[in-house]
């Protein structure tokens, strides 16, 4: 059996608004496993992209316990939280949020040269991967230049720079049109095993979801 590569045991998250207190998960148990594509389903507000923020490391206010590659977020401090984001965890989100004012291959390159990458490695793998996503003429297009789709891929690319072990899409296809989503799930789905990552992408389509290898379901903050 794969290993483990993120663990989630009686996750809790919760808001205040005024005397309210609203509980978004209640006692979340997950495992992912090494190479492996899981979609997590449900519709808007029921705590997906909250799921994803706990296994991204990306807020504090969780309760229970969670393991990334091993290592349990509760035990260490804010360097080592962002080392683990920068090495270990890919990032797509529904809305690109590329670089405006740097091309493709740019957009692609500076993530790995912020992780200390050389410049020309870097830039060959942004090459490389923008090639496998059917980008390799549009390198040094700026974003403004891409179609959605186009701008889409770049940012699936900027989350594979680094070879992540595990990358988390939040509705990265919520955006595009049916044809254009459905030609953006695959080719992401073809890199991210190609790369041998594994994968959690959140959305609140059925169709899409069940494409992945497993589905868990998302319901009133547990999972089903």
């Amino acid at each position: 059996m794969n290993d483990v590569i993120a663990s989630l045991r009686d996750v809790h998250r919760s808001f205040t608004q005024g005397d309210v207190t609203i509980e978004v998960l209640r006692g979340i148990d997950l495992d992912i496993r090494e190479g492996e594509l899981v979609g997590l389903l449900g519709p808007s507000g029921t705590g997906k992209s909250t799921l994803l923020q706990a296994l991204g490391l990306l807020e504090g206010g969780f309760e229970g316990s969670i393991t990334i590659d091993g290592e349990a977020a509760e035990s260490l401090g804010k360097d080592r939280l962002t080392e683990i984001r920068r090495e270990k965890l890919g990032f797509v989100y529904q809305f690109h949020h590329l670089l405006p004012d740097f091309n493709a291959a740019e957009n692609v390159t500076l993530p790995q040269l912020i992780a200390g990458a050389k410049q020309t490695e870097a830039r060959e793998r942004s090459e490389y991967l923008l090639g496998q996503l059917g980008l390799a003429e549009r390198l040094d297009h700026r974003p403004s230049k891409l179609s959605g789709g186009e701008q889409q891929r770049v940012a699936v690319a900027r989350a594979l720079a680094n070879r992540p072990r595990l990358v988390l899409a939040d509705e990265p296809t919520g955006n595009l049109d049916e044809h254009t989503a459905d030609i953006v799930l695959a080719e992401f789905m073809s890199l991210v095993r190609q790369e041998g990552s594994a994968a959690v992408v959140a959305t609140h389509n059925e169709r899409l979801a069940g494409k992945m290898d497993r589905v868990v379901r998302l319901h009133e903050g547990r999972l089903e």
